[in-house]
């Protein structure tokens, strides 16, 4: 299992279980791996997602780059029926957000934004959901800038390649 993000009434409410958050190479449940995307799928509760780590990362502070700890640093794309979710775009930065901040999304210059809580981002609506999903099958690289608690920027670089195959297979197993 991992973060359970809820979507009703036009809001969006996130209930993290930070036990129930791990990486994808230490989960036991892939079913698929498409490029650099690969497809996860859990049973209780039924959910199904697509997801890669950072081909690069680069971390600055005051300008210079700076080597810093990070955990997991993750893109995902979640379904799960029984919430009515059918691709919820998730990300982790390995680091708590600065609070009130938000992580801009730049794929082949299309810009968008998600809105952080402790350590995940997500977009503000379906709606957004959906743009960010129409404009990551037609890039090649999304390049996610955040901030952390501690004022260092981080610039996280993710291949596209394979990521319509990875999301459609993950939909596909959750219908």
């Amino acid at each position: 299992m991992v973060s359970r993000l809820l979507r009703g009434m036009g809001c969006a409410v996130l209930a993290l279980v930070a036990t129930d958050v791990w990486a994808q190479e230490e989960s036991t449940n892939q079913v698929a791996a498409k490029t650099a995307w690969s497809v996860f799928e859990d049973k209780d509760p039924r959910e199904c997602w697509a997801v890669s780590a950072p081909t690069e990362t680069v971390n600055t502070k005051d300008g210079r780059v700076v080597a810093v700890r990070r955990g997991d640093i993750l893109l995902m794309t979640f379904f799960r029926p029984d919430a009515g979710v059918r691709g919820q775009v998730t990300f982790t930065g390995g680091y708590p957000f600065a609070g009130g901040s938000t992580v801009n999304v730049n794929i082949g210059g299309n810009e968008f934004e998600m809105f952080t809580e402790g350590e995940w981002a997500w977009p503000a609506s379906t709606a957004d959901d959906a743009k960010i999903i129409a404009a990551l099958k037609r890039g090649a690289s999304a390049v996610l800038t955040a901030r952390s608690g501690r004022g260092t920027i981080t610039k996280d670089t993710f291949s596209l390649s394979g990521f319509t195959a990875a999301v459609e297979e993950a939909d596909k197993r959750c219908q």
